[in-house]
C-alpha cells in the first residue's frame, strides 16, 4: 500500500467519529445569562441542565448548547441575543426578564423560553399569562406581590422593628415591575409603621457602597428586593449583612443556604426544571404563543436558626412553626 493511501485511510478513520458526532447533533439551544459565567453555575441552574438530560437532550451528543453571558451589562445583552439569532439556534433560553427582553427584540420567530420572569405581562413580554400570544413563554417567580408578605415575616422576626433599609437594583426588571416593587415596599412599610430607607446598587461594585450607607443609617434590618444580580452575588450580600449584624429577608433560599437569616419565595431550581420542560415542548413543535406562562405552585419560607442565634434573635415559636424548613 502506498504511503499516501495509508495516510488517507488513517485520516478518514480518525475523522469519522467527529463526523458522526456532528451528524448526531439534532438541536441547538441558545442560552442567554444576564450575569458573568461565575454567577451561572449554581444548584438552580444545574437543575435546568439535569432536567434537559432527563428529557434526552445530551450536550455534545444530540444537542449543542451556545451560552452567552452579559456580565450584568444590560446593553450587551442585545448584541449577545442578536448573535444567537445569527447562529440560527432552535430555541433561546433567557434567564431573567432583562435577557428575555433582549432576545425578544432580536427575534420574533425563534421561540424564547424565559426563566424566572417577574411580571411578564407588565413588562410586555407576553399578552397574558394564559395566552402569551408571541414567541415568548416560560416561568415567573411572581415579583411585587410578595413584598408585603416578606416584610411581615421580617417584622415578626425582629421585635420593635421601626427602621428598615431596602436594597434594590434599578433596571433589574422592566420599568413597570420596578415601579410596582418599590411602591409595594413603601406601602407595606408604611402600613406596618416602619420607616423605610432605600439604597440602590446598579452593579456588583455598588453593593459594598450600599451596605456602607445602610450601616450608617442605624436601621434594625434590611430587605433585599428581587434581582438576578443579587442572586448571583448572594454570598457577598450575606457576608455584608452578617458583618454589619443586620437581620435580612431575601427572595430565595440560596441566600439562607449561604448563611442569610430568612427567605420567602419560589424555589428557583423548581422553576428552572419547569423551564427545561418547556424547552422540550417547544423543540417538539409547541408554539410559545399557546403555552401558558407557569407560575409557582408553592412558596417556601426558609429560616436559618444558626444565623438568628448569632444575631441575638429569639424567633417566636409561631414563626418557626410556619417555616417550610429551619436550618440549624
Amino acid at each position: 500500500m502506498r504511503r499516501r493511501d495509508f495516510i488517507t485511510i488513517i485520516g478518514a478513520a480518525a475523522a469519522s467519529p467527529l463526523a458522526a458526532q456532528a451528524q448526531q447533533v439534532q438541536k441547538v439551544i441558545g442560552i442567554l445569562f444576564p450575569g458573568p459565567p461565575v454567577s451561572a453555575p449554581s444548584a438552580s441552574v444545574d437543575a435546568f441542565y439535569q432536567k434537559l438530560r432527563e428529557l434526552g437532550y445530551i450536550e455534545g451528543h444530540n444537542t449543542a448548547i451556545e451560552r452567552r453571558f452579559g456580565g450584568w451589562n444590560f446593553d450587551r445583552l442585545s448584541d449577545l441575543a442578536a448573535e444567537l439569532v445569527r447562529l440560527k439556534v432552535d430555541v433561546i433560553v433567557a434567564f431573567s426578564t432583562t435577557a428575555a427582553r433582549a432576545a425578544m427584540q432580536a427575534t420574533k420567530t425563534i421561540p424564547i423560553v424565559a426563566g424566572t420572569m417577574a411580571d411578564p405581562v407588565g413588562d410586555e413580554l407576553v399578552v397574558s399569562l394564559a395566552r402569551p400570544g408571541g414567541n415568548v413563554t416560560g416561568t415567573t417567580f411572581v415579583g411585587p406581590e410578595l413584598v408585603a408578605k416578606r416584610l411581615g415575616l421580617l417584622k415578626e422576626a425582629v421585635p420593635g422593628l421601626s427602621r428598615l433599609a431596602g436594597l434594590w437594583h434599578p433596571g433589574a426588571y422592566g420599568e413597570h415591575t420596578m415601579r410596582d416593587m418599590l411602591t409595594e415596599t413603601e406601602v407595606a412599610a408604611l402600613s406596618m409603621g416602619i420607616q423605610l430607607q432605600l439604597e440602590q446598587a446598579f452593579g456588583p461594585g455598588d453593593i459594598d457602597i450600599a451596605f456602607s450607607a445602610i450601616a450608617g443609617q442605624r436601621v434594625g434590618a434590611v430587605i433585599v428586593l428581587p434581582s438576578p444580580m443579587f442572586v448571583g452575588e448572594h454570598k457577598r450580600i450575606v457576608e455584608l449583612a452578617a458583618k454589619n449584624r443586620l437581620p435580612a429577608m431575601y427572595q430565595v433560599r440560596e441566600f439562607v443556604d449561604a448563611g442569610g437569616l430568612m427567605s420567602y419565595g419560589a424555589n428557583l431550581a423548581d422553576l428552572n426544571r419547569r423551564s427545561a420542560a418547556y424547552v422540550d415542548r417547544v423543540l417538539k413543535g409547541a408554539k410559545p404563543a399557546d403555552l401558558p406562562v407557569e407560575q409557582p405552585t408553592k412558596f417556601e419560607f426558609i429560616i436559618n436558626l444558626k444565623t438568628a442565634k448569632a444575631l441575638g434573635l429569639e424567633l417566636p415559636a409561631t414563626l418557626l412553626g410556619s417555616a417550610d424548613e429551619v436550618i440549624e
